[in-house]
């Protein structure tokens, strides 16, 4: 079973500025499901709070892990 957690990427793609929007990433991978890369220091969330974030959401990160998860 997968570990995941939401992580954030950053407007010009620098760790401490706004954040764009959020991927999913598992098991401590810093890769989004969908593939994008994601910083080491970039924000984490749990998982649960998928869809409750002010920022969006990687629109393909968001099918993949409801294809996953039970």
């Amino acid at each position: 079973m997968h570990v995941y957690e939401m992580r954030a990427e950053y407007e010009g793609g620098t760790t401490g500025g706004a954040i764009r929007q959020w991927h999913m990433t598992a098991n401590g991978e810093l890769t989004g499901l969908c593939g994008h890369p994601v910083n080491e220091d970039s924000a984490k969330q749990s998982d649960e709070t998928w869809g409750h974030t002010r920022e969006k959401f990687c629109h393909v990160c968001g099918a993949l892990y409801l294809r996953q998860v039970p």
